[in-house]
C-alpha cells in the first residue's frame, strides 16, 4: 500500500479495517488483531493494517521503530502461537512525519485462523471472541480449489475413516483453548471442520487423513517411513533392520522416535574426575528434527514413495521426497531465516502435538547439536524432485 493509503487508514476512526497501539508493550493484543484481520469476518477481502507507534486518535506516540522492533513483529508469524499461518508483511514507514511500523495482515484463504487456540475476529471497531455460529461461517469460506494440497478434500474418504477417539482424547484438548473447550458448543463434525481435518462438505482432507486416519496409506500410499539399518556402509551390505512406520501422524512420530533412539549407540568416556560421560553416535534431537523436517517439508501429491531414512556403520541418510519449495531453492537451501511451508498445515498440526517448537529453526538446532556431540555438518543434496540429507558419526 502506498503512504497516501496508509495515512488515509491511519487518521480514519471509524474504518474497522484499522488497529492502533502506541507501543509493543501489549504483544498478545497485537496477536490477537492479526488473527482477527486474517480471519476477516466481515469479508471485506482487503488487508486489515496495524500501526505500532500510533495513539487511538492516530496521533504520534514518538516510539522508537528498531530494527529489534521491526523483528519481534515479523516473528509473530512463526512462533506458532498464532495457526495456521497468517499472510501479512511488516514494514518501517513514516506517515505524517511521524515513524510508525505498520503491519499489513492479508485474509486467509482458511480460516478460522486461532491465537493459543482461541478464534479471534472483528466486529466494527473492536476485537472479540468468535461465537460458535461465527466459527461455521469463517469455514465454510474455504476456497478449496486455491489451497495448498493438505487440505485438499478426499471424496473417496469418509468420516469413519478417522480416528475420531484420538482426536478428541489428544488432538483436541491441545488444539483448542480450555475455556471453549469447557462451552462444549460444537460437536465432533464441526471441530473436525474448524480444524481442516473435515472439508465443509464433509469430506476428510489430506491432512485428516495424514494426522487422523485409521489407515492413511488408503489414500496417501507414500505416507509413512521407511528405514533401512545396513551392516556396513553400503546399499549392498545385509541388512540388519527393516522397518516401515506408519500410522496417524502422532503414532508415527512416536513410533520414529523409538526406532532412533533404539539404534543409536552411546558410548561413554572417562574425564579427569574421573566422571563417566554418555556420549551417542548421533545426538538424538538432530536426527529428530532432521527426519521431522522430512515428514513436514515432503510433497505427499503425485508420487507413492516414501520418507527413507537409511542407517550405515557410518553415516544416516535421509531422503525425503520432493525438492525445495516456494522461496526456497537449492542455492538457499538450510540457510538461517530461508524457509517456505509446502504443508502449512501439517506443520500447524506438529506444532499443535509438540514435535515443532519453533517453526524455521529444525536445521539450525541439528547443526547445533551435532556440533556439540563432536558430528560434523549435515551434509545436504538437494535436487529439483528430492531432498538428502546426511549426518555422519563422530570421529
Amino acid at each position: 500500500m502506498n503512504d497516501d493509503e496508509l495515512e488515509s487508514l491511519l487518521k480514519d476512526l471509524e474504518s474497522d479495517l484499522v488497529e492502533r497501539k502506541a507501543s509493543l508493550s501489549d504483544s498478545d493484543r497485537i496477536r490477537e488483531a492479526i488473527c482477527a484481520f486474517a480471519n476477516d469476518l466481515p469479508d471485506h477481502r482487503k488487508p486489515g493494517i496495524i500501526f505500532i507507534g500510533a495513539n487511538n486518535d492516530g496521533s504520534c506516540s514518538g516510539i522508537e521503530i528498531t530494527d529489534e522492533l521491526l523483528l519481534k513483529l515479523s516473528n509473530m508469524r512463526d512462533d506458532g502461537a498464532i495457526q495456521p499461518f497468517p499472510s501479512m508483511i511488516v514494514e518501517k514507514r513514516e506517515l505524517n512525519q511521524c515513524q510508525l511500523a505498520v503491519l499489513i495482515v492479508r485474509p486467509s484463504r482458511a480460516p478460522p485462523i486461532r491465537f493459543k487456540g482461541v478464534t479471534w475476529i472483528r466486529v466494527g471497531p473492536r476485537r472479540a471472541r468468535a461465537t460458535p455460529e461465527e466459527e461455521l461461517i469463517l469455514a465454510e469460506r474455504r476456497r478449496y480449489k486455491d489451497l495448498p494440497f493438505d487440505l485438499q478434500p478426499l471424496p473417496s474418504a469418509m468420516i469413519d475413516d478417522l480416528d475420531l477417539d484420538l482426536f478428541e482424547r489428544e488432538y483436541l484438548p491441545l488444539a483448542v483453548d480450555p475455556d471453549v473447550l469447557e462451552q462444549d458448543y460444537l460437536n465432533v463434525e464441526n471441530n473436525l471442520r474448524a480444524l481442516r481435518f473435515l472439508s465443509t462438505d464433509g469430506y476428510p482432507t489430506v491432512l485428516g487423513v495424514i494426522v487422523l486416519g485409521k489407515d492413511p496409506l488408503q489414500y496417501i500410499p507414500g505416507a509413512y517411513i521407511q528405514f533401512l539399518r545396513f551392516e556396513g556402509d553400503s546399499l549392498t551390505d545385509p541388512i540388519r533392520d527393516r522397518k516401515e512406520i506408519d500410522g496417524p501422524l502422532l503414532e508415527l512420530l512416536r513410533r520414529l522416535d523409538d526406532v532412533l533412539e533404539a539404534h543409536n549407540t552411546v558410548s561413554t568416556s572417562i574425564t579427569s574426575g574421573p566422571i563417566e560421560v554418555p556420549r551417542p553416535e548421533y545426538p538424538l534431537p538432530a536426527l529428530q528434527q532432521l527426519a521431522r523436517n522430512a515428514v513436514l517439508h515432503r510433497t505427499y501429491k503425485g508420487t507413492n514413495a516414501p520418507v527413507r531414512i537409511y542407517w550405515f556403520s557410518d553415516r544416516v541418510e535421509i531422503h525425503s521426497p520432493g525438492g525445495p519449495y516456494g522461496q526456497v531453492t537449492k542455492e538457499n537451501f538450510g540457510k538461517p531465516g530461508v524457509t517456505d511451508y509446502r504443508n502449512p498445515h501439517l506443520a500447524e498440526s506438529m506444532k499443535v502435538l509438540g514435535y515443532v517448537q519453533r517453526f524455521g529453526l529444525g536445521i539450525q538446532i541439528a547443526r547445533e547439536q551435532l556440533a556439540k556431540n563432536g558430528n560434523p555438518d549435515p551434509e545436504f543434496t538437494v535436487e529439483t524432485t528430492n531432498v538428502l540429507v546426511t549426518i555422519r558419526r563422530h570421529s
